[in-house]
């Protein structure tokens, strides 16, 4: 099959250079904010003014707790006096380090001043990331995170991270909590305006910047540069994109979904590193939750992706957001990690199975709550065009190398169906009880929409 060009653009130009996608196409790497030398982060806001949304790093503190109840030590941090923030998370020095324990929050919410109640932070989160033994994974930054949690508009918090008491060390009765706890605040910022706003405020959409017009272009052969969107097509004219895309002749695709792009969703393309990463095709697509909670509109899905992106950029020190979709409850569908939507992007979703796959996040957390149908189906609509484009079957069975985990040794060779959950490649809840047990409707409704 011969892939798309992969595009990279200069300053003032969008010409696409030829690059096959059966080749990993690298670009020099930016490096994102990096930790001082001593390996901690600063105290103070990272905050740069001509960029939207900011994140507040916080030094978590030991807390005394009567060790005579045998409850074990605790780190945390109150704070009444932050910059407005909706997204939290947890990190810490080493990635290879387990945060094993409990890390709980509140948050004084903006406007009414009104605290929430203790929320869990899922601390599961070293089965996403890149792949052991890549660029990504040894670039140097990579920290150790929780997932983080969506809490909404708020502007003061209080968190406790709390060691399990059988990892407490005999010597010293110091609790085996990582080194390096942070608290990190991530004020999204704001929604980008309407395209027919901008169109009436400026006569023309916002202007795009290099960064936006590279991530863009990935897309070109598809809408026009600067689209807020790729719309639907139907399956007789997904069809006919196909031949004109010098994709090989498929039997089975799905109908192209509508794709809200990074620029739909408002990303601030200046984080991310530049250029992008590609393997040679899409064998597999792993299902995912982001863990980040169930209390957000649809109007907000934005918003929640913008701060997931900034806290797997600046916080945990990824080279982009790790997903390659997105999926909000209401079962519209994002594009995630830049590179083009029909092109085989590396993503940092699924430890050791990052490659010839693509890794689809729904925005939520799915261990008791039900998964929506509209985000089943836009599973479905998604694997069947996305798959469908690589002649790869949503019902059927796959092999992927596995690039090292806790279920397979790096290097074995691993049978796994097409459409999986996280937990099929990696030893971890996600995507959740309720959602993984969607995935077999999934893949029947996928496989209808391919026709077979």
């Amino acid at each position: 099959m011969r892939g798309f060009l992969a595009s990279s653009i200069g300053v003032t130009c969008a010409a696409a250079l030829a690059l096959p996608l059966s080749l990993p196409a690298v670009a020099a790497p930016v490096a994102p904010a990096a930790p001082s030398a001593n390996g901690a982060r600063s105290a103070s806001m990272t905050v740069a003014p001509d960029l939207p949304g900011s994140t507040q790093s916080l030094p978590l503190v030991p807390r005394t707790r009567d060790r005579t109840l045998g409850a074990a030590p605790e780190q945390g941090l109150t704070r009444d006096d932050v910059h407005r923030f909706s997204l939290v998370g947890v990190i810490w020095d080493d990635p290879d380090t387990a945060l094993r324990g409990r890390v709980q929050v509140r948050t004084r919410a903006t406007g009414t001043g009104k605290w929430s109640g203790w929320q869990d932070v899922d601390t599961h989160n070293e089965d996403h990331g890149a792949d052991p033994g890549t660029a990504e994974r040894d670039s140097g930054h990579v920290h150790g995170s929780t997932a983080p949690l969506w809490v909404g508009d708020s502007d003061g918090v209080d968190v406790r991270v709390r060691a399990d008491t059988g990892t407490t060390r005999a010597v010293g009765n110091e609790a085996a909590l990582p080194a390096g706890l942070h608290l990190e605040l991530v004020d999204p910022g704001a929604d980008p305006p309407p395209a027919g706003a901008r169109a009436a405020t400026d006569g023309a959409a916002a202007p795009l910047t290099e960064e936006t017009v590279e991530a863009s272009a990935a897309n070109t052969d598809l809408v026009p540069l600067g689209a807020t969107e790729v719309p639907a097509l139907s399956r007789r004219a997904t069809e006919r994109e196909l031949v004109a895309l010098r994709f090989k002749a498929q039997p089975y695709i799905g109908p192209r979904p509508r794709i809200v792009t990074r620029r739909g969703w408002g990303a601030d393309e200046k984080l991310r590193e530049k250029g992008f990463v590609y393997t040679k095709k899409v064998k597999a697509a792993f299902v995912h939750h982001t863990a980040t909670g169930n209390n957000y509109r649809c109007s907000q899905a934005p918003s929640v992706i913008r701060g997931i992106y900034r806290y797997h950029v600046r916080s945990s020190g990824w080279r982009d957001i790790g997903y390659n979709f997105l999926v909000d409850k209401c079962g519209t569908i994002y594009e995630g990690r830049a590179g083009g939507v029909a092109k085989a992007v590396l993503g940092a979703h699924t430890l050791g199975f990052n490659t010839n796959s693509m890794g689809i996040a729904v925005l939520g957390t799915f261990g008791s709550a039900k998964p929506s149908s509209a985000a089943v189906k836009a599973i479905a609509r998604l694997t069947a065009w996305k798959l469908g484009l690589y002649g790869a079957n949503p019902r059927g069975k796959t092999y992927l190398k596995s690039g090292g985990g806790n279920l397979y040794r790096k290097g074995k060779n691993v049978r796994l169906n097409v459409i999986s959950g996280h937990r099929d490649g990696y030893a971890t809840d996600c995507p959740g009880r309720q959602l993984y047990g969607k995935l077999g409707s999934a893949r029947s409704t996928s496989a209808r929409y391919q026709g077979r």
